[in-house]
């Protein structure tokens, strides 16, 4: 075993090599161009120290040290020191290949995109405070004016001339040292970012001076001493630009440069204050805007790569004990952490592993997430630096090897340079299960997988990725554990048994259920698997099983339904058992799994395991209902109602038909759907479908709880789907008869003069153009066709059985058209409220809301917010409503259908939630 740390002082940027200081001898890392075998990767050779010595004509030039400082190991060497022998084991004019595709040039980093949304949150704290804390700011401003008298004139304009010098020239000389250093990229970067800051400058200071509240204007501007009558400038256009290039650079890993820069930037905000030509908001504003256009500019562009490559890590390797002489870049560990193949001079091949901070940080989101969502036992706390990483890989391996169980020998660990290290494995030969073909997934390793995670659970070991890409097949019977870096040391039990639960289904979705579990109960026994049952559930396994589970339903219930589809064609299968077929393909295969354990163990747990702390549906609901509030609050105002001008009893009228909506939507739902379903729980649903308008379209989140709605009624989900299919398509067509029954009466009871005659004609015109438009389209009449055809499979038969039973029939269209005349009653009785009915007829209105609310509708936002609205108001206005008596009619229309049910709904989903009836 050997441990040790590889410095390669490779500076951040830098496009030269770092050298080997302890050796006092150059490192030549030369590009050889592109191996002939290895087509589409960049071949780079590191050649090593030979007995020439750095004396020899074609020696490389030594690069120099980062910020320009020499390392402590670099110094010149006395007069009498002898110059070190090269090893003896290194032949001059070595060459060690490694072969890689090139990296990426950028990065782009998560913790750039969350400072900088950090440092938006705090430039709107600095605009809240301005107009909140007024007293405050104004007498902090006074405090600094009176101490500022004390200062003598003299020395207070010699420090501002200073400064201001210097805030620009102490950023040109570092420009220039890293230009000389050939970093340019970063200097490139730090452009870009000061340029953006002063466009972002000049439009905040124009915002401040146009049209910003007076209480921020006065926080963030004052008139300069001296009687001046030009207010100063809300954000100094010459300091923001600095900040954003001194951070946008990357001054961390350079910390007198850093000092030197921040320094001067603080003596020139405070001569600035002092000298009364900025106020103290102001700088805190200048310096968040310049550190948070840096930072975003850094996240949009991506930072300079700073991965060790191939190269790097040969390096490292022979710093730590090893005689490398080729390496191959093989297919990635979990998580995107590289791995090298490494062939030595004498000795086994090496698996290496290069963990860094790039591929820490890759995921974070996602990682993030889930710590919210899941408890601590359901997903395990990455390691907060990249040392922790390294140790924590190192501790699960060590621990894995005292086990017994089959997992490769960790034999170094080292780090390289200041962002990388390195984990050598010895190389263990095979193919993981991911490469194996069906047939190759013998009993036999399986059960040699179960009888190493068995070993590991005995030590309180979790692996935590038990997925294909970490099974690796040794021959026909071995099988060897990979990738254990993501484990856990001293796991609990329900940690232990989430593992057993994630290598059922890694099995099963290769073998299928019944190997899976026969397999894994005659290694571990029906008790410890039974115990795994709770844990079967897609929210507790791993993402790419996740992926695994969903792909597979989908291609078995398409391919069972593309089938199904030829067999009732022929004759073969009657609609019936068609669907039962496809109800079957689409079982969940965790389902199957958990079937299978109650067949050997029928004593095992059902209950899920809680692993949730946050369900989804839980946030969505928060951030809906915040979301409704604030619409609320900005988009209906009282002076737009009117109230006191409102007749009572008609907006009474437009409740009453607003709450018989419910029951209407009600008898439109049961009526196409041949079982029997609780009616009033029907209202409750169709009532809970009002909330769920505020965070989906309103006539996608209709389908989906209805959907919903049916399944846990009972109703196979094929089912379920044709029926609410069917509800739809009777919708469409009673909406169309409808707008050309009422256009019909619009028209005869106005001669044809009134305008909604014309939108009749004008949407059936329309709907001709687009029905040609996708005929004559090939994609589009393809997609169109498969989607209709899809619906007819289901909803055809499903009105055949309707057809068996007249009442149901009578339901449905009823249902419709009580729904449409409700919804029409609401906004007539709406119109009337406002004194607009004598200028309008009932069925006029019905026309309106019949064109209007479709057109709205069809902007997909939650609920139609805004479209509908607009659509309304102008479609009433050109029928002879007063604009006057529109908006406000509109608004109380929308209000009691939209607005007022949102918590009775919410009321209504939580309610059908707990009863398991959504």
């Amino acid at each position: 075993m050997t441990t040790g740390t590889a410095e390669l002082n490779v500076d951040e940027g830098s496009e030269q090599p770092a050298t080997d200081g302890s050796a006092g001898r150059p490192v030549d890392l030369r590009h050889r161009g592109r191996d002939a075998h290895h087509t589409g990767e960049a071949t780079v050779a590191a050649q090593l120290p030979s007995d020439d010595g750095p004396d020899r004509p074609d020696a490389p030039e030594r690069p120099p040290e980062p910020d320009g400082e020499p390392a402590p190991d670099a110094e010149e060497p006395a007069p009498d020191a002898e110059e070190p022998a090269p090893d003896a084991e290194e032949p001059a004019g070595e060459y060690l290949a490694v072969d890689e595709p090139l990296l990426a040039p950028r990065a782009h980093r998560p913790s750039d995109l969350l400072k900088f949304l950090g440092g938006l949150f705090l430039i709107i704290l600095v605009f809240v405070l301005a107009q909140v804390a007024v007293s405050t700011t104004t007498g902090i401003e006074k405090d600094i004016t009176v101490n500022a008298d004390r200062i003598p004139g003299v020395l207070s304009k010699i420090s501002a001339l200073v400064s201001s010098i210097a805030v620009l020239t102490v950023p040109l000389a570092f420009a220039v040292e890293r230009l000389i250093k050939r970093d340019g990229l970063r200097v490139a970067d730090g452009v870009l970012a000061s340029v953006l800051a002063y466009g972002v400058s000049l439009g905040v200071d124009w915002w401040v001076a146009a049209s910003a509240p007076e209480e921020i204007r006065n926080a963030l501007t004052q008139f300069p001493p001296g009687g001046g009558e030009t207010l100063t400038d809300p954000v100094h256009g010459y300091l923001a630009p600095v900040i954003a290039y001194m951070t946008a650079v990357g001054m961390s890993s350079r910390p007198r440069w850093r000092v030197a820069l921040w320094v001067v930037v603080i003596l020139s905000g405070a001569a600035e204050l002092i000298n009364g030509n900025t106020t103290p908001l102001s700088l805190v504003l200048t310096v968040l805007i310049g550190w948070s256009v840096a930072y975003g500019t850094l996240y949009a562009i991506g930072s300079p790569n700073i991965r060790p490559t191939g190269q790097h890590l040969m390096i490292g390797l022979r710093k730590v004990g090893f005689a490398p002489s080729a390496a191959h870049l093989a297919p990635a560990a979990p998580g995107g952490t590289r791995r090298y193949l490494v062939t030595q001079q004498t000795g086994p091949l090496l698996d290496v592993h290069i963990i860094d901070r790039e591929q820490q940080a890759s995921g974070f989101f996602y990682r993030a997430w889930r710590r919210l969502r899941l408890r601590s036992v359901a997903v395990r706390r990455s390691p907060q630096s990249l040392r922790q990483a390294l140790e924590q890989e190192a501790l699960i391996a060590y621990a894995a090897a005292a086990s017994g169980a089959r997992a490769p020998q960790l034999v170094a660990t080292s780090e390289l340079g200041p962002d990388a290290a390195i984990l050598v494995y010895e190389n263990v030969a095979g193919r993981t299960l991911d490469e194996l073909a069906d047939e190759e997934v013998t009993d036999a390793v399986m059960a040699s997988f179960w009888s190493s995670v068995s070993t590991l659970h005995e030590r309180r070991i979790a692996h935590r990725r038990l997925t294909g890409e970490s099974l690796l097949a040794v021959d026909e019977r071995t099988g060897c554990l990979v990738n254990l870096s993501g484990g856990d040391i001293a796991a609990g039990d329900l940690t232990l048994r989430i593992d057993v639960a994630q290598l059922l289904t890694t099995f099963a979705l290769r073998v299928g259920p019944e190997r899976a579990v026969a397999v894994a109960t005659d290694v571990l026994g029906p008790t410890r698997v039974a115990e795994a049952l709770p844990l079967l559930q897609p929210v507790g396994l791993s993402r790419q099983t996740r992926g695994d589970l969903q792909r597979m339903t989908k291609e078995r219930k398409a391919a069972a339904q593309a089938l199904a589809l030829k067999q009732v064609a022929a004759g073969e299968r009657t609609q019936q058992q068609a669907e039962e077929d496809i109800a079957q393909a689409g079982e969940d295969l965790l389902a199957k799994i958990r079937a299978q354990i109650l067949q050997i163990a029928p004593e095992a747990p059902l209950a899920p395991a809680k692993l949730e702390r946050l369900k989804p549906k839980t946030l969505i609901m928060v951030v809906a209902l915040t979301f409704a509030a604030y619409l609320a609050l900005t988009t209906i105002r009282p002076d737009q109602f009117k109230v006191s001008q409102m007749n009572w009893a008609w907006a009474s009228v437009a409740l009453a038909a607003s709450a018989f909506s419910y029951v209407a939507a009600a008898m439109s739902l049961t009526g196409f759907v041949p079982e029997k379903l609780p009616f009033w729980r029907t209202v409750a649903a169709q009532l809970a479908g009002s909330f769920v308008k505020l965070v989906a379209p309103a006539a996608v989140g209709g389908i989906a709880l209805n959907t919903r709605y049916l399944q846990k009624a009972g109703i196979r989900p094929v089912q379920a789907v044709a029926s609410v299919g069917a509800s739809q398509l009777a919708g469409l067509g009673g909406h169309l008869l409808l707008l050309f029954a009422f256009g019909l009466i619009t028209g005869s009871q106005t001669n044809g003069d009134l305008g909604a005659s014309r939108a009749v004609i004008i949407g059936v015109l329309s709907a001709a153009v687009l029905a040609l438009v996708v005929a004559a389209v090939a994609p589009l009449r393809r997609f169109v066709v498969t989607r209709v055809r899809s619906l007819l499979f289901g909803v055809i038969p499903r009105m055949l059985d309707l057809m068996q039973t007249p009442r149901k029939l009578v339901t449905g269209f009823g249902g419709i058209i009580l729904l449409t005349l409700s919804f029409t009653a609401c906004l007539d009785a709406s119109v009337h409220a406002f004194g607009g009915g004598a200028n309008v007829t009932y069925a006029a209105v019905a026309v309106v809301f019949l064109t209007a609310n479709a057109a709205g509708s069809a902007v997909p936002t939650p609920g139609g917010i805004g479209p509908v609205e607009i659509a309304l108001i102008t479609a009433l206005t050109v029928a002879g409503v007063p604009a006057t008596a529109a908006t406000p009619a509109v608004f109380l229309y929308r209000l009691l259908t939209f607005w007022l049910p949102v918590l009775p709904g919410w009321i209504a989903y939580n309610i059908l939630q707990r009863r398991n009836a959504l």
